[in-house]
């Protein structure tokens, strides 16, 4: 057999072990065209209904879980421990953590994304960066912006106060997969496609650290 041919063969069997271990770490892809949009603006929501008045709803909670959940419990119990917690202005920060860490991941710039990433998720993550420059490939993406967000789950320890807050994102960006001689062997730069992404962060409540951190994915 031709040893280009066998070449191509192989780069081909690469990217498609590549494809199959990025949903596994980081969701799914669903790819349509159309023309590239600006990325959503930045502006925080309004705080309405952040107080509780004579035992009423909190509308801040009520907004993204239903009254009297599990759910809503728990983020009562974060605010109650941390008064000036926002679900939605945290929501606003979750949307930008997702751009800043899909495409660090993306672009293999591990090192940024450390105070963000628990040790599992890191790892995970760090093996398929070092994969690919082992096997030479590059990929190069660029976001379009989010579609969605919506908070899937929350969950509160009160031993620990740990908070773990789940968010299912749809983001949209262009992905190619590049050989070391700069040849697509993956993906259309003109092909917007969606990402989908379920990811639960973490947090202990009351303490000095502000950052909340990345501790599972999926898709």
């Amino acid at each position: 057999m031709d040893s280009a041919v066998i070449q191509l063969l192989v780069l081909a069997g690469i990217a498609v072990f590549l494809i199959l271990r990025l949903r596994s770490v980081l969701g799914t892809r669903e790819g349509y065209e159309r023309p590239p949009e600006a990325l959503p603006g930045t502006k925080a929501p309004n705080r309405r209904g952040f107080d509780v008045i004579d035992g009423g709803a909190d509308e801040d909670i009520t907004d993204h879980v239903s009254a009297g959940s599990p759910q809503a419990k728990a983020l009562a119990e974060m605010k109650r421990i941390e008064p000036d917690f926002n679900v939605s202005e945290f929501l606003q920060g979750a949307r930008g953590a997702y751009e800043m860490i899909l495409m660090g991941f993306e672009k293999g710039n591990m090192d940024e994304l450390v105070p963000f990433l628990s040790r599992d998720v890191f790892e995970s993550f760090d093996e398929v960066v070092q994969l690919r420059e082992r096997e030479g490939l590059k990929v190069d993406a660029n976001f379009v912006g989010v579609r969605e967000v919506e908070l899937a789950d929350a969950a509160f320890d009160t031993e620990r106060k740990e908070a773990e807050v789940t968010v299912r994102f749809v983001g949209e960006l262009t992905s190619v997969v590049r050989n070391k001689e700069g040849e697509i062997v993956e993906g259309d730069p003109n092909t917007i496609k969606q990402q989908r992404d379920i990811w639960t962060f973490a947090r202990v409540m009351g303490s000095d650290n502000p950052n909340w951190k990345l501790v599972a994915t999926g898709g």
